[in-house]
């Protein structure tokens, strides 16, 4: 899903805009997403934050779902703990699911602090959507960031009928994604930015993002050329995750294929090309 290299800046900040692509100014409340990317080293935590920050809205929409269905509260893919902190802290029992180990020690540092009424509420586990074998049922299952870009489509009927016969009766998966207008998708396949990363270490750190959409195959690359600098000199890097461009009349497909019916569904506009989606499912039964 991600590569990172030690691409010299100059060379890494330029090549994102060496072919035609939509260039856009710094948008604070919407960047190209790294919602599917584990931080690979210390370094990256801030990136991964500042990435993420925006969506922050979430969780009050998620919070308000698991008050209605209770708990527990399966979180897939839950990063360092973004949603999943904030439940248990409302007094939801959480289980945490994700692939990179340093983001679940991060979770679990974070909820260690908060107190051991927090942290015991707490079960995290190490292991990828795509070989997802559930061990206990749940009220609500959430898949919080777009993390459902992150399952490709040949694998996400198998990942939503796991999900789906470990929910309890009256529960609920809940999750988001990005919509993209079709049309502008493949008129402007090729998008950056440049923002400044938001740091209190001294160190101060741009980024050149670029977006590559592939329509046909429905994949979505993402280049983040990044350069770092402190008193004791500049570093750069390079750092890469891909995505699948979600396709809604697939997934509902697949939702109904897992025995999941749509039971809400909500929507708001990012900007003039794409929509962030928010579907509630439900079991048949």
């Amino acid at each position: 899903m991600h590569t990172q290299t030690g691409t010299p800046v100059r060379t890494a900040l330029a090549d994102p805009l060496s072919r035609t692509a939509t260039v856009s100014p710094p948008r604070p409340d919407h960047l190209p997403g790294l919602e599917c990317l584990a931080p690979l080293s210390r370094e990256d935590v801030w990136l991964q934050d500042a990435l993420l920050g925006p969506f922050s809205g979430d969780i009050l929409e998620y919070l308000a779902l698991a008050r209605a269905t209770g708990g527990p509260v399966l979180d897939l893919g839950s990063g360092a703990g973004r949603l999943a902190v904030p439940l248990a802290r409302q007094g939801f029992t959480v289980d945490a699911v994700d692939r990179d180990g340093r983001s679940l020690h991060r979770l679990l540092d974070w909820a260690r602090r908060l107190g051991p009424r927090v942290r015991e509420r707490i079960t995290a586990t190490r292991t990828d959507l795509l070989g997802l074998r559930l061990h206990r049922p749940c009220r609500l299952a959430v898949m919080a960031g777009s993390m459902i870009a992150a399952v490709p489509p040949g694998s996400r009927p198998r990942v939503l009928r796991e999900i789906a016969g470990h929910l309890q009766p009256h529960g609920a998966l809940a999750f988001d994604y990005t919509a993209h207008d079709a049309v502008e998708l493949a008129e402007h396949p090729h998008r950056a930015w440049s923002f400044e990363v938001p740091r209190f270490d001294g160190v101060t750190e741009w980024v050149v993002a670029r977006q590559d959409f592939d329509p046909v195959a429905m994949r979505e690359h993402i280049t983040y050329a990044i350069e770092r600098s402190e008193p004791a000199g500049s570093r750069s890097s390079c750092v890469t995750t891909g995505k699948w461009i979600v396709n809604s009349l697939d997934l509902h497909r697949d939702l109904r294929a897992a025995g999941l019916r749509v039971a809400d569904e909500r929507q708001h506009r990012l900007d003039e090309r794409t929509r962030s989606v928010l579907l509630v499912c439900r079991t048949d039964t």
